[in-house]
């Protein structure tokens, strides 16, 4: 453990409010959620009591344990995503959860973004310590190798299928690329050769559907559907969503006083449910506190910590950050609606325990001496 150390408040406390208005607003999202799902609730507060156990094992094991055993965790994870795609039931047109009796689902892919960071984290150092100056054919090896490493999970993750854990894998993945340095060179050319694939394939879509079908199957064509239709707000999801938020005014219905049903109130469409309550002010209020929870976690990077914190930290904040943007956006329609969860707030066990994972991490960076890897990590 550390000693005469401060855990950093400006983290700890804004993530205490969002457990607390996580628990209150899955409460009230309660009304249209199936009885049969249970009380949500009281299963958010002991997956965050789990949680809480998790961050106490990271603050004793310390970030170095989960480094040097970044590769063990990185091969586990994808053994996950292989054997759901094998094994798992299919919810839903998706095998995206192992089921377990008695306790719930398991989502591997929640903590395959935090594996995947972890893994990206290691490489950058060890390319960082093995070149000072490296050539454009060393960074282009490196480049291959990180993308392989990225896109491994992310082809399991897309066949379950569960697009929006891929975006946030290649969130993750740019940013930290990005943060270790490398020539900006690659982003262009990486960015023009993204950008002809994804206009062929667009083409070929909107002109030549059935030949999109053929190539690409059903399955991709009406994710592309479901993606480009978002802006009709014809879906009953998004229709009444936004009819709860227009009509909240500035200081909301109430606590517990949803006046409309939309699926997944407790879990995509959670922001829906918190601002149908507590309207304008609780919003302002809402989005502040996140806001200051992230700067918080920016400013950790002025501290002196290693490298692989900073990528790690690089890593956190990009995921946080879209995940956030992207939840919030799609709830009130100016963004597709993806699946993607608003972070410690949504209702779902494996979400919340990945992002304890994350919070475990955030605490040991800002606690740990400044020091320096002499060596390389496990490659």
């Amino acid at each position: 453990m550390y000693k005469n150390k401060k855990i950093n408040l400006a983290i700890i406390v804004p993530i205490i409010i969002l457990a607390i208005i996580g628990i209150i607003t899955i409460y009230s999202a309660s009304t249209y959620i199936s009885p049969t799902m249970g009380n949500l609730a009281l299963k958010q507060t002991i997956w965050y009591l789990v949680g809480i156990i998790l961050v106490i094992l990271l603050i004793r094991l310390k970030n170095e344990y989960l480094y040097f055993h970044t590769w063990y965790l990185y091969i586990f994870g994808n053994i996950l995503l292989l054997c759901l795609l094998l094994f798992a039931p299919e919810v839903n047109s998706s095998k995206c959860w192992f089921i377990i009796p008695g306790i719930g689902s398991f989502q591997p892919s929640e903590f395959m973004k935090i594996f995947l960071m972890l893994t990206l984290a290691t490489m950058i150092h060890n390319f960082k310590a093995t070149y000072e100056n490296p050539s454009v054919k060393q960074e282009f090896i490196f480049l291959i190798k990180t993308l392989i490493v990225t896109l491994i999970p992310s082809i399991l993750t897309f066949l379950q299928p569960d697009t929006g854990c891929v975006v946030i894998y290649l969130v993750i993945y740019i940013s930290m690329i990005f943060a270790s340095g490398i020539r900006i060179r690659w982003f262009i050319i990486a960015f023009s050769i993204l950008a002809l694939i994804i206009g062929s394939i667009l083409g070929i879509y909107f002109f030549k559907e059935n030949l999109f079908i053929k190539l690409f199957g059903t399955n991709l064509y009406y994710r592309l559907e479901r993606i480009f239709n978002w802006s009709s707000g014809s879906g009953l999801q998004l229709e009444n969503a936004k009819a709860a938020i227009g009509s909240a005014g500035l200081w909301g219905h109430g606590f517990n006083q949803t006046p409309i049903y939309f699926p997944e109130a407790g879990t995509d469409f959670i922001f829906a449910v918190f601002a149908s309550n507590f309207g304008f002010i609780g919003v302002f209020l809402l989005i502040s506190l996140i806001v200051f929870l992230d700067v918080s976690i920016i400013r950790l990077t002025r501290k002196k910590i290693t490298d692989m914190d900073k990528y790690i930290l690089v890593g956190i904040v990009a995921m946080l950050l879209f995940q956030q943007v992207q939840n919030i956006g799609m709830t009130v329609g100016l963004l597709p609606i993806t699946g993607i969860t608003l972070p410690f707030i949504s209702y779902g066990g494996s979400s919340l325990l990945s992002y304890m994972i994350l919070v475990g991490i955030l605490i040991n960076i800002s606690l740990e001496k400044p020091r320096k890897y002499r060596y390389k990590l496990k490659n």
